[in-house]
């Protein structure tokens, strides 16, 4: 499935911590890499503090430095350089990924503007929401601690919806890649924790409730062990884990026991991640992750896909 990876640079350090998961990714897969820099109208002098590269013989003298250094001679390695301006940098990003036939986007997230923006409102939300290619998100300060990237394990947070399984695909070729052990998640709400409607019938029916969410723990195990099976089936170490209480502190926490090095999370890329991955849970998963982040563009039949 990994056979073309795409790295999106600005010329920045910042942007080059993608670098080290790239080429780990692409030398057991044998997939070839593409280092992109977009030419931006009216981009700003610097960029991270690092003056920004707006000529287009500057932008190619770097990209082909990158390559020599960052890269070992067996992965091909082509450097591009979109050389007309333009004002929209995520979908010129989209329609490279498309007509390069690009399985997966390697980029750094924004330290500065932190994940809660970058993913809802910057770049890589934009880049998931415009196109169809997963994405894999390196927080600079994971890449500080870990410069070399290994996936021993992936974590995958699920909740019963078939629309959000699609995301094990690139979970189960990830775990091919690296011969990875796959941990499984699914998170069942506490009785106080609920919004809304379901909050009030909470408060009226306090047992009735509890009983309820008790029979959707069981189904989740249920459910969960199917996938267990399945994941066995092809041959790879799995796990699965049922918990009570609020999404994204249970995804950061059982990363953290997992010792994960990747979550990987199915996203409808709208205005933010939909249903259980709403835009208040998957920023601050973001923030407190332990491990880098692959977001899956969720793919719908009809016009909303």
């Amino acid at each position: 499935m990994f056979k073309r990876l795409l790295v999106l640079l600005d010329g920045s350090p910042l942007a080059e911590t993608a670098l080290p998961a790239a080429a780990a990714i692409a030398r057991p897969s044998g997939a070839e890499v593409t280092l992109l820099h977009v030419i931006e109208r009216n981009a700003p002098a610097e960029v991270h503090n690092v003056r920004h590269l707006s000529s287009t013989d500057e932008a190619r003298t770097y990209l082909d430095a990158v390559a020599q250094r960052a890269f070992p001679p067996e992965i091909k390695v082509d450097c591009h350089v979109h050389t007309e301006e333009v004002s929209h940098v995520p979908r010129s990003i989209v329609e490279h990924a498309a007509e390069l036939k690009i399985d997966l986007i390697v980029m750094c997230t924004h330290g500065r503007s932190g994940p809660r923006r970058f993913l809802f409102g910057s770049n890589a939300q934009q880049i998931i929401a415009l196109g169809r290619t997963p994405v894999l998100l390196i927080p600079p300060r994971l890449s500080e601690t870990t410069p070399d990237f290994n996936c021993r394990r992936i974590l995958v947070p699920l909740d019963g919806n078939p629309d959000h399984e699609q995301g094990l695909p690139v979970a189960i070729e990830l775990a091919r890649t690296f011969g990875a052990a796959v941990h499984l998640l699914e998170v069942v709400p506490k009785r106080e924790m609920l919004q809304g409607e379901k909050a009030a019938t909470g408060k009226l029916l306090p047992l009735t409730t509890t009983a309820l969410l008790d029979m959707q723990q069981q189904g989740a195990s249920d459910y969960l062990q199917k996938h267990v099976s399945a994941f066995q089936a092809l041959g790879f170490a799995v796990t699965a884990e049922v918990t009570r209480g609020d999404p994204a502190s249970a995804v950061v926490d059982a990363a953290r026991r997992a010792k994960a090095d990747v979550i990987v999370i199915g996203t409808h890329g709208k205005t933010g991640l939909d249903a259980f991955w709403s835009d208040s849970i998957t920023p601050r998963v973001a923030e407190q992750s332990p491990a880098l982040l692959l977001l899956v563009r969720i793919q719908t039949p009809g016009p909303s896909a």
